[in-house]
């Protein structure tokens, strides 16, 4: 699949305009957070805000009737999104990596006409191809089609979602595939994921296929991590989809501390004692709050710095299309996930530390700041460092080049 450099470089005037927008959807969104989230209610008319916006069809190239943008605006806009409410960034940015799966796993025409259709019905996509989950059974039909069977128990947007783009084994050989489906085709039933304490308002939950028919033209393509079977371009899947985990997760950091940074300027710290002040009364002179808002800001600008650092490797490498190697490819790979990794870490250490400073009235319901930390730790034990950093420990070693591996 060939990527032109407009699209995926977007700076300037291109990406300010989206970004403004994206900031008027965020400060809508931050109006009524802690409502909407503690109501818990499927959100239809967030998805609906998106559509308006214009924010859902970002990515489609301007020839499809899309928006025209790149990835560095998708990060953008996923992580300002986030910042405002974490649930509502983290369905957009799914939807951008599913929306977009085509270019990766299609042929190209296929993945232009998925687009316009797209587009044009300015769907929102969700599902997942994340390999952690168990497969779903794609089984061939005498007409040339395929029948869908399975449970996915962990999906993003289901409830929601136009279109989904679900990982499945073809039957006999247990190859994975990349698969689009209609979730409004019989034998499609979505269920809730009401039972998770954070992202309630992603729409995520199990999603259900009982003999679902398929086209063969919505077999996109292969997701097998065998060497040789996915090109060098459709690699650079599970980096783009480990930067939006990152925008997801850096969003919510710089929204929480943003959030509680006004707040706090009023606020006595829980730890300065009422009598003697050894320190005048206003909290921002505390030496403890400083020192802990201090730390928290390094950590959430050294990690925003790497991120950037992924962001740039991952823009050069879509740019070159087809042309991009299996190193540069590795470079990225092994750069996402440490960005990745040091996402994750930072946005555990900021929701949960950011709280000591405010003391118990952080507990306090109306203040909804728990949210934060619900949404990232519901993200984040979805994907565990460990296996990120053993990838940057063997590359940087042994040379040995990460396997294809898409997140939850």
């Amino acid at each position: 699949m060939t990527v032109t450099a407009d699209e995926v470089t977007d700076t300037g005037a291109g990406q300010a305009e989206w970004l403004h927008i994206a900031r008027e959807v965020a400060d809508d969104l931050a109006a009524d957070a802690v409502e909407r989230e503690q109501g818990g209610k499927a959100p239809l008319d967030e998805v609906a805000q998106l559509r308006e916006s214009g924010l859902l069809t970002l990515l489609a190239p301007a020839v499809h009737g899309g928006g025209g943008a790149g990835w560095r605006t998708g990060f953008a806009v996923t992580r300002t999104v986030a910042a405002a409410d974490g649930a509502i960034g983290h369905l957009l940015g799914n939807h951008y990596l599913l929306s977009f799966s085509p270019r990766f796993f299609a042929d190209p025409d296929r993945a232009a006409g998925i687009e316009r259709d797209s587009a044009a019905g300015q769907w929102c996509w969700g599902g997942g191809i994340g390999s952690q989950e168990p497969p779903l059974i794609l089984t061939p039909t005498s007409d040339g089609g395929w029948l869908l069977n399975g449970y996915q128990r962990c999906a993003t947007g289901v409830g929601v979602a136009d279109r989904l783009v679900v990982r499945a084994a073809r039957y006999g050989t247990g190859e994975p595939l990349a698969v689009l489906v209609d979730p409004a085709r019989q034998g499609v039933e979505t269920g809730s994921g009401g039972d998770t304490f954070g992202q309630r308002l992603a729409a995520g939950g199990g999603v259900e296929f009982d003999s679902v028919p398929v086209g063969a033209d919505d077999v996109l393509g292969s997701l097998s991590p065998d060497e040789g079977v996915l090109s060098p371009f459709a690699s650079l899947a599970a980096p783009t989809a480990r930067l939006v985990s990152v925008q997801f997760c850096l969003g919510v950091a710089e929204g929480l501390l943003a959030e509680v940074r006004d707040y706090a300027r009023i606020l006595r710290a829980p730890w300065q004692p009422l009598s003697p002040q050894p320190w005048p009364d206003s909290p921002p002179q505390d030496p403890y709050a400083l020192t802990t808002y201090g730390e928290l800001a390094v950590v959430a600008r050294a990690a925003s710095a790497l991120a950037d650092q992924a962001v740039d490797a991952l823009v050069h490498g879509l740019a070159q299309g087809e042309g991009v190697g299996d190193e540069e490819c590795a470079e990225i790979t092994v750069l996402a996930g440490a960005a990745e990794a040091t996402a994750s870490r930072a946005v555990q250490e900021i929701t949960t530390r950011v709280l000591d400073v405010i003391g118990t009235d952080a507990a306090s319901a109306r203040h909804g700041f728990d949210r934060f930390w619900r949404n990232a730790r519901t993200h984040t034990l979805r994907e565990p460092v460990a296996h990120r950093l053993r990838e940057a420990g063997d590359y940087f070693l042994n040379g040995a080049h990460p396997p294809f591996t898409l997140p939850a």
